[in-house]
């Protein structure tokens, strides 16, 4: 998995009316399958007059195919689902669900002006989608001496970690955790401004800043 890609920063929306029919886009962050359901659920609780909720979504990095779904929720097959997804591999955008409400408005589009309505409706939100970073996280425990603490503390804050707990007894240990891409330096950093007095127990996890 990539150690850093772009992802929604949030719920973001954008509507269009094709031959009388609505089409109201629906992006936001998908970390897991759990969370890309329960976007697809929310907002099938949000607009229950609606006549379709078509969905897709991709969790991971952008354009990777290991986790993914889609749903012609009642369209013809292959109108709605497939043309979201296909849009979401290419758009440059991972941990992303989309959810296409649609209203009938009246008038059939045809199979092709179906494909064209979904797929357009992704398009039309990732273009204007506010993106945040997905960082892939080094945790790590540290014990230290209370007289190397400052410098600690000092190289965590450079680097962009984050100290997560912190517990004090003969000497002191931190829980922490700072980017992947990162981790590297801080060791070394920590060895050199620690005299090597330091000891660094890592772990890995995922998030997002």
């Amino acid at each position: 998995m990539a150690a850093t890609y772009p992802m929604p920063a949030g719920a973001h929306r954008a509507e269009a009316t094709v031959s009388r029919s609505r089409f109201l886009a629906t992006l936001a962050p998908a970390p897991d399958e759990d969370a890309a359901r329960a976007v697809v659920d929310a907002v099938r609780a949000e607009f229950p007059d609606a006549t379709h909720h078509c969905w897709a979504y991709v969790v991971g990095p952008p354009g990777s195919t290991a986790r993914v779904g889609m749903s012609d929720a009642g369209e013809p097959h292959g109108t709605a689902g497939r043309p979201m997804l296909d849009v979401l591999l290419h758009g440059d955008v991972g941990d992303v669900v989309a959810v296409v409400t649609r209203w009938y408005g009246g008038v059939n589009l045809g199979k092709g002006g179906l494909v064209r309505a979904y797929a357009g409706a992704v398009q039309r939100a990732l273009a204007t989608l506010p993106r945040a970073e997905r960082v892939t996280w080094r945790e790590a425990t540290v014990t230290l001496a209370y007289t190397d603490v400052d410098a600690l503390q000092r190289l965590v804050e450079t680097l962009g970690g984050e100290i997560r707990s912190e517990r004090y007894g003969a000497d002191v240990r931190y829980d922490l955790a700072v980017p992947e891409r990162a981790a590297e330096r801080f060791a070394a950093e920590l060895a050199d401004a620690t005299a090597g007095r330091a000891r660094v127990s890592w772990r890995v996890a995922g998030g997002a800043a």
